[in-house]
């Protein structure tokens, strides 16, 4: 479906492309296909939760519903900003931007909410911890390693495993102090944080790769024309 769709395209003479850049073309219209399918399964998952009788199965089911948007919305997010993206054709680029667009809003028409009883205290823990990781990530563009540190701290403090570096222990005082289903969702959000500084750490040495490339091209050839 998705090589008929980019042939179609082409046939029109909308795109001009190497071989290369259409597989890249057809593997990222091909991803979106298969985010489309995957994101099927709500309407069946809905039905089925309607059955279920015990609050606890309910909410676990919810839970999941809620957890599967956040993956989507991540996935098509990285195929967007995917290095592919950058390597193929304007017109091929934005069409796959339009498919992504359309899931991209389609994910968030689903509205799935799961309420979290706390007590007043955490409650508070909550907010607290909400509020240090969010003035962390508005300070992703002044400094990325450092970002990048002081999240695998934080993350650190949410693990029940030995970590392997440091564990800011004030945050994770606070965070044993929410109710466990925010525990969860705390930890689940600074790897999702975590991710996205990695990727985005990918695309620049990429980006600084390419330009260095341009660069000794360029100078190859200027001493070429001189010699």
């Amino acid at each position: 479906m998705a090589q008929a769709r980019i042939s179609a395209k082409a046939n029109e003479g909308r795109f001009c492309r190497s071989s290369s850049m259409a597989d890249r073309s057809s593997r990222l219209l091909e991803s979106l296909d298969q985010l489309e399918l995957r994101g099927g399964f709500w309407m069946d998952e809905d039905m089925s939760m309607r059955k279920v009788k015990e609050v606890e199965a309910l909410r676990e089911a919810a839970t999941a519903v809620e957890q599967e948007k956040e993956v989507l919305l991540e996935m098509i997010h990285s195929i967007q900003n995917s290095q592919d993206m950058r390597q193929i054709s304007d017109g091929e680029r934005e069409e796959l931007n339009l498919t992504a667009n359309r899931l991209m809003g389609r994910t968030l028409t689903v509205e799935v909410s799961v309420e979290t009883i706390r007590s007043p205290q955490q409650q508070e823990s909550l907010k607290h911890a909400t509020r240090i990781i969010d003035e962390v990530v508005s300070k992703f563009l002044d400094d990325l390693g450092n970002a990048r540190s002081h999240l695998m701290s934080l993350y650190s403090a949410c693990s029940s495993e030995v970590p392997a570096g440091p564990v800011d222990q004030k945050f994770q005082s606070i965070v044993i102090g929410c109710a466990l289903e925010d525990q969860k969702k705390i930890k689940r959000r600074l790897e999702t944080l975590l991710r996205n500084i990695e990727n985005a750490d990918k695309a620049i040495k990429l980006l600084e790769h390419s330009k260095g490339a341009a660069s000794k091209t360029l100078q190859q050839n200027a001493e070429a024309r001189f010699n």
